[in-house]
């Protein structure tokens, strides 16, 4: 799969708390560059926890739930677009139907709030 926006995943571990999501996030990143999913059943197999929530979403939970990472996949020509990532609690403010640009903005602005 080809694997678009690991900017993102590098924006997370590189703020502060969030180091540990580096090995995690590198680790998801390696592995789905290296698979060919054909389908949503393809990644359960592979990622029991993740949920598929529809349009070609998915949400992965990384670093033991810590995390997690909602990407948008097109199975026909092996694309998977980082949507976005950050901490559980930061992900239960989200729509994730929706997420992109706009709610990644909304959460720092609510991230930076907490500080």
């Amino acid at each position: 799969m080809k694997v678009i926006s690991r900017a993102l995943l590098r924006k997370l571990w590189e703020r502060a708390g969030c180091a540990d999501a580096k090995q995690p996030l590198l680790a998801w990143f390696k592995e789905v560059e290296a698979a060919s999913w054909k389908s949503p059943a393809e990644v359960k197999q592979r990622y029991r926890s993740a949920d598929v929530v529809g349009d070609g979403r998915i949400v992965f939970n990384i670093g033991g739930n810590k995390y997690r990472l909602v990407v948008w996949v097109k199975y026909s020509i092996e694309l998977v677009l980082i949507k976005w990532v950050g901490t559980h609690d930061e992900y239960d403010s989200i729509d994730v139907t929706k997420v992109g640009l706009a709610a990644v903005k909304k959460t720092q602005k609510k991230t930076r709030s907490r500080t």
